[in-house]
């Protein structure tokens, strides 16, 4: 191992950032969190208005912070970040907020301007930095993880308007690389700057010969394009024949399964894969043990205080939106059976917000979480409760079945005969499947009978057929394109309703 890993290893432990915490202590630490994020923020607007000051050391603090403040999404915080983008101080957290992360808007379409606070950037980096190191406490050849770490992200280059910064987080976060990982992280600085991807692709494509990498960070979809592009432009038979090194991959963003059997197919062997939570509102999660089963750890000690709503009927409605009266519960009330949609406190001045993701616990003991969806990203159109990890999980079935890579996917509801109709798009570039739909969509209807009991119910009542479209997956990256969602976070929504399905349809039919 390189004597700058070792040093940062050694130093990491000393200051016990390796603790491992189980639901009982989290809950304590999270307390902390919150009474500290309420005392921060208590001179804010948002903090008088909602009357922290009063709720501060109140042995009834949660119940109090519960009661004053209501839980709602984007739309309920967006008058407060309205008046911080337009330069006022003190809105939701203290002082001026001059960073903005655009997030990719797959629910709806639009951009959400989402404010990364400076603490909030530094408990990012410290994050990302445990992250990297625990990586290395596991079996992974130290020697390779010391060679160099490339980070496929947004541009550094920012928008500025004269009050604010805004572009991809990966882009904020990654135009301060701190100083000890600066020799060590790819691309150089020319290159993070590039806004068209085509370009940054390109130009990464271009140097990539040079460089000995370990570790890659980013989004599947790109990393298995840029791949591609490498082995391809210098000849190769896979990537180790050019990154004989290369030896962990941490993915995150979208679910890594219909992506899993390219990527494998770019290798000259076996990498450990390593899944991150990293949203723009903060960094949530990560993945610590190779063999966790996709399970992350919840990150207590980074800004964020959480609460989980129960993603069932009596709290959202059938598009995926609060009801009045829906409960939120603290760590020590979820269990490792349930759903629930994730809502949060943090310091970036977001306040029981609903990030829009649903989560489950895989191990209580380690407070380990799995992404299982989103809360407008599902499908129910008479009961079925198709979520997110339901298609994902069947999609990547399928593509094990057959043995070819179906890497982007999306759904709709339809109306049909009277009744209803699922209808998929599917990503397939083997001309040996063109004209086996028929045989496509019914073993991937089984399939999802199997994974869920409440399709399978429904397939024979209300939910009257389904409907498969086999395209290029270009279309799929065309689209993105011209809707101006090429990016480091950008992932293609993995369900289409109403203007989005529109556009979308419109774009088959152009092209």
């Amino acid at each position: 191992m390189s004597s700058l890993l070792q040093r940062l290893l050694t130093e990491t432990k000393n200051r016990g950032v390796f603790l491992k915490v189980n639901i009982e202590q989290g809950e304590k630490i999270q307390k902390k969190t919150l009474s500290k994020l309420l005392d921060k923020a208590q001179e804010t607007s948002f903090g008088k208005q909602h009357k922290f000051n009063q709720i501060i050391g109140s042995d009834t603090l949660l119940s109090d912070y519960q009661n004053s403040t209501k839980m709602g999404d984007y739309l309920n915080m967006l008058p407060w970040w309205t008046r911080g983008r337009a330069g006022e101080e003190n809105v939701t957290w203290p002082g001026l907020i001059t960073n903005y992360a655009v997030s990719s808007g797959t629910s709806d379409g639009s951009s959400k301007y989402i404010p990364v606070s400076d603490q909030m950037l530094k408990h990012i980096k410290r994050a990302s930095l445990r992250q990297v190191l625990s990586i290395i406490q596991t079996d992974v050849p130290k020697d390779h993880i010391a060679k160099k770490w490339l980070m496929i992200g947004g541009s550094t280059q920012l928008e500025y308007n004269g009050m604010y910064y805004s572009g991809d987080l990966s882009g904020i976060t990654t135009g301060s690389v701190p100083i000890l990982f600066q020799r060590l992280s790819k691309p150089g600085i020319h290159i993070r700057k590039e806004k068209d991807w085509t370009e940054k692709i390109e130009k990464i494509t271009d140097e990539a010969k040079d460089w000995d990498v370990g570790m890659v960070a980013g989004v599947p979809a790109w990393v298995k394009l840029l791949m591609e592009r490498i082995i391809d432009r210098y000849g190769l038979d896979n990537i180790h024949d050019i990154w004989p090194h290369f030896e962990a991959y941490i993915h995150g963003g979208v679910a890594l399964g219909p992506y899993r059997k390219s990527l494998d197919s770019l290798l000259g062997r076996p990498i450990k894969y390593f899944e991150t939570y990293l949203a723009s509102e903060g960094f949530i999660a990560y993945q610590t043990r190779v063999d966790s089963d996709g399970g992350m750890r919840l990150l207590m000690r980074n800004g964020i205080y959480y609460e989980f709503v129960p993603f069932v009927e009596a709290n959202f409605t059938e598009n995926g939106d609060l009801k009045a009266g829906a409960k939120a519960l603290v760590l020590s009330e979820v269990n490792d059976k349930d759903e629930y949609a994730l809502l949060i406190s943090t310091c970036s001045g977001a306040w029981r917000y609903l990030i829009g993701d649903v989560i489950r616990f895989t191990n209580l003991d380690r407070c380990e979480i799995k992404i299982t969806g989103r809360t407008k990203h599902f499908l129910s159109l008479c009961g079925e409760h198709l979520s997110l990890d339901n298609m994902n999980k069947a999609v990547e079935l399928l593509s094990n079945e057959y043995g070819v890579p179906f890497e982007e996917f999306t759904v709709c509801g339809i109306p049909y005969q009277g009744f209803f109709a699922h209808e998929w798009f599917i990503a397939c570039d083997d001309e040996r499947l063109l004209g086996r739909e028929d045989e496509i969509r019914y073993k991937l209807d089984m399939t999802l009978k199997v994974l869920n009991d409440d399709y399978r119910v429904e397939r024979s009542a209300a939910l009257k057929a389904i409907k498969i479209n086999l395209l290029p997956t270009k279309r799929f990256h065309d689209w993105l394109r011209i809707n101006r969602k090429e990016g480091a976070q950008i992932k293609f929504p993995r369900v289409l309703k109403e203007k989005m399905l529109k556009n979308w349809r419109d774009h088959l039919d152009n092209s």
